[in-house]
Formats: C-alpha cells, sequence, structure tokens
C-alpha cells in the first residue's frame, strides 16, 4: 500500500485539517512548508475571500497545498467553480455529498479527498469518481458524526478500492501506527496543530486546548441533527441546557452565533465556540508545526519497531 506522502508528493503522510476561520492561507503555506499538506479552510469565507487566500498562499509556499470546501457554504457552487479557475491541485470537502462537482474537478485534474462519517457515502463517492477519502471519527472536533475512528477506519477501508486516511484522535505516534493498522495510508489532524506556533488562534484558545483533560469536550446538537464537538465551557453548558430542554435549531444556533470567530479571534473562552477533538487532554505545550509532525512520524516508526520486536 502506498503511504499519503508518496500519492500526495509531500514529505509527511499527514493532512492539515480544514478548520473553518483557522486555515486560513498562511497557515496552510507553515504547515505545507513544514512537510504536510496544507489546506485553506473555506468556512466563513465567501467566494472572493477564498480566492485571495488560495492567491495568498501561492507566494508563501513552492509545495503541495489544498482547499478544504465545507459543502454547508452558501457559496459552495461558486467556489467549486474558483478552485477550478485558479488551478488548485487538491481539495477535500465536508458536511455534504460533492459528486454534482466531480466531473468538473476530475476533468481539471483535481485530486478530491471528500470527508466521510459513513460507509454508504464512501461508496457512493468512490463511484463518483474520488481519488481518495478522508474516514473521520466522531472523536475528532467541530462537526462530527456518530461512529469512532477504531469501527470507522476498516470499515470503509474493507468497502472501497480507493486509499483512506484516518482522521479524529490521532496526536501521537501511537495513533498514526494505529491508522497504519487499520488500513489507512496516513493521517489527517487538527487538534494537535492547534497548538503549533503557527497557528493563527488567540493565545486564549492556545491555552485552553493545553489544559484540556480527557473528558473535557462535548458534543453539542445531537438531538437537532448538527453535533459539534467542543471544549466544556458556559456556553456548552446553556447550550445542552437548551437541548435537554427541547429547544429548536434555530433557538439553539442563536446561543452559538459567532461563537468560533469570538473564540479564535477575541479569545472568549467562555462563551465562545472553542472547537477540538478528544485528543485535546494529549496536547500540553506550544511547539512549531515542523516539531509536531516530526513528533507524529518518529513516533509512528519507533511504535512499529516495537511491535515488530
Amino acid at each position: 500500500m502506498k503511504k499519503l506522502n508518496d500519492l500526495l508528493g509531500i514529505e509527511f503522510p499527514i493532512i492539515q485539517g480544514g478548520m473553518a476561520n483557522i486555515a486560513t492561507a498562511s497557515f496552510a503555506a507553515a504547515c505545507s512548508n513544514a512537510g504536510a499538506m496544507g489546506l485553506i479552510g473555506c468556512g466563513g469565507m465567501n467566494t472572493e475571500q477564498l480566492r485571495a487566500e488560495i492567491r495568498k498562499c501561492k507566494t508563501l509556499t513552492d509545495k503541495p497545498f489544498g482547499v478544504n470546501l465545507m459543502l454547508m457554504n452558501p457559496c459552495a457552487d461558486e467556489m467549486a467553480e474558483m478552485v477550478v479557475e485558479e488551478g488548485v491541485r487538491f481539495l477535500t470537502t465536508g458536511a455534504g455529498n460533492p459528486s454534482k462537482y466531480m466531473e468538473k474537478w476530475k476533468s481539471a485534474g483535481i485530486r478530491v479527498y471528500p470527508v466521510v462519517a459513513a460507509v454508504a457515502l464512501a461508496k457512493m463517492l468512490e463511484r463518483a469518481g474520488a481519488d481518495g477519502l478522508i474516514a473521520e471519527g466522531t472523536e475528532s472536533g467541530g462537526h462530527v458524526g456518530e461512529t469512532t475512528t477504531m469501527a470507522l477506519v476498516p470499515q470503509v477501508v474493507d468497502a472501497v478500492s480507493i486509499p483512506v486516511v484516518a482522521a479524529g484522535g490521532i496526536a501521537d505516534g501511537r495513533q498514526l501506527a494505529a491508522a497504519y493498522a487499520l488500513g489507512a495510508c496516513g493521517a489527517q489532524v487538527g487538534t494537535c496543530l492547534l497548538v503549533s506556533e503557527e497557528c493563527p488562534i488567540h493565545q486564549n484558545y492556545k491555552e485552553a486546548v493545553c489544559k484540556a483533560r480527557d473528558r473535557d469536550t462535548t458534543v453539542t446538537g445531537r438531538s437537532v441533527g448538527a453535533p459539534v464537538r467542543i471544549l466544556k465551557n458556559k456556553m456548552a453548558r446553556e447550550y445542552l441546557k437548551e437541548e435537554y430542554a427541547g429547544a429548536t435549531l434555530e433557538q439553539l444556533e442563536k446561543l452559538t452565533l459567532g461563537g468560533l470567530r469570538r473564540a479564535v479571534f477575541d479569545g472568549d473562552v467562555s462563551t465562545g465556540s472553542v472547537m477540538c477533538g478528544q485528543v485535546a487532554g494529549m496536547v500540553h505545550e506550544v511547539r512549531p508545526v515542523r516539531a509536531i509532525l516530526q513528533d507524529l512520524v518518529d513516533g509512528c516508526r519507533a511504535t512499529i519497531a516495537g511491535l515488530q520486536a
């Protein structure tokens, strides 16, 4: 099986998660320059803002980078056209089914790795022409599915013949080795990169993630079909209280409106939406992206060597 770095022409078998309001051109370029596949996340952007970020990223790195197209974005149709115009070579997608765009993207020579949380969608997207899939478990931060990474990845691997990338709950070499054991060709990571020196979030956000323990995340919105994993804080407690009381999606959205931006830009970790995965309890210090990636790969090699011994 080819590893992700060989498939994508990068140093490390790792994709940086396309986190909304966080995965900027500067951060994507930093991750690409450090050896991963950096991604610009379109969440919170309109089409022209995304276009500007793509052009900026081209000036900051000569390494491969890509775009994460969040299909819930109201500008998704325009963005799907624009990435072709701008010569983007690698795309991931989330929060939906990108099949209707696939023919156009494939004709333009774009490699497409949709994020999936279920086997049925994985099969559908393989038929539609996806080059690979990112099987993301419910351990991840932000918008989540229901199935754990440990259960999801091998089922997706068995169901398709294209490469599968594991995501959700991967922050050190042992977990990367486990992803390989499950049949994945590499990993997509987000939470462990939140605490990188280069990540453009507020220092309060980084400190909150560094201080988090194993049970400090929760999932809001499951009852209304909009599950999101965040750190437990005042906003999360209020949301869950209202959710259990039977509040509608519209009522609950008022509680979270602008929450991610408040956390990312203003450092409001009390009433902001501090998105991160369950592995937040494993990351405790702010380090350069390169050091984080190198430790992931070195730790994986050491784990595999230990098992072989």
